[in-house]
């Protein structure tokens, strides 16, 4: 039976089981890149996204779980042409460097400054530490988030 999905603003009909995890069917069913898988585990964050705005771990939700509640992927936050401010921050302070992380580290940021607009050096820290970057790119990240935040704010 199919299920409906809101991801990044548009309705979805997926033919799954329902225990799928999310961030299969973001990936292969619906063709979304932005997710990563890591650990399949919900330790490194990799596959993190937004549900209704709280940062969520993909690879550990069943697409059954849901319901009505709205996904939101990196591809949601904005596009090449129009990026979010997130996005931007994070090309200007080169905070990617493989990038696998990168889609987690934007989304859960993103929910930090919905919660906290103009977070503190540590405030960043301590709630992207479960975001594993294996580059040792966190300063730079950090760096972004500090950077959006004021932009944002202004």
């Amino acid at each position: 039976m199919p299920l409906a999905i809101q991801v990044d603003g548009r309705a979805h009909a997926v033919d799954v089981d329902g225990a799928t995890p999310l961030l299969y069917v973001l990936r292969n069913d619906l063709g979304l890149n932005g997710p990563k898988f890591g650990c399949g585990l919900g330790q490194c964050g990799a596959c993190t996204v937004l549900v209704d705005g709280a940062p969520t771990r993909s690879c550990l939700l069943p697409v059954s779980a849901l319901g009505a509640r709205r996904v939101t992927t990196v591809a949601g936050l904005g596009t090449p042409q129009a990026p979010h401010p997130l996005q931007a921050a994070f090309i200007a302070e080169q905070a990617a460097q493989c990038g696998y992380c990168t889609s987690g580290m934007l989304v859960a940021a993103k929910a930090l400054l919905a919660e906290i607009p103009l977070p503190t050096d540590a405030q960043v820290r301590e709630r992207l530490a479960s975001q594993l970057c294996r580059c040792g790119a966190h300063n730079r990240i950090v760096r972004a988030v500090l950077r959006a935040s004021r932009e944002m704010a202004s």
